[in-house]
């Protein structure tokens, strides 16, 4: 199964943390599954790292390596995720969040996320697991 993840998701899967459920934490780890990062993700927690907001156990510069070796693919953010972008209503105003959102919808491929404003956008087509 092919999967995005939130940013939020992301940092819990990097630094263990509890608030990533047991079942999303075994999606994720299964062989069988595809999880995907969207750049947006990794834009988000550069800028957060370097205003100091948020800290990793591992050196952002590791961030890729870690990826890679844990079987996630980063899927960078283009035209048509844009078009989705300028069409979803602005229940949430986040704009990384909004980005990965569009990017989920244009791909059509399921978002693991806790924000549930997320909610609101399965009228154009957001999946949710």
């Amino acid at each position: 199964m092919n999967f995005f993840i939130d940013t939020h998701v992301l940092i819990w899967y990097l630094e263990n943390n509890k608030r990533l459920n047991s079942k999303h934490t075994k999606i994720i780890n299964e062989a069988i599954n595809q999880p995907f990062v969207s750049s947006v993700c990794l834009w988000e927690i550069a800028i957060k790292t370097s205003l100091g907001k948020l800290e990793l156990s591992i050196p952002f510069s590791e961030l890729e390596s870690f990826l890679i070796n844990h079987n996630f693919t980063i899927q960078n953010f283009d035209f048509a995720d844009l078009s989705v972008l300028k069409t979803l209503p602005f229940h949430h105003g986040d704009p990384f969040d909004r980005l990965i959102i569009s990017q989920s919808i244009s791909k059509n491929i399921p978002l693991i996320a806790y924000d549930t404003k997320f909610d609101s956008y399965t009228k154009q087509g957001l999946q949710l697991l």
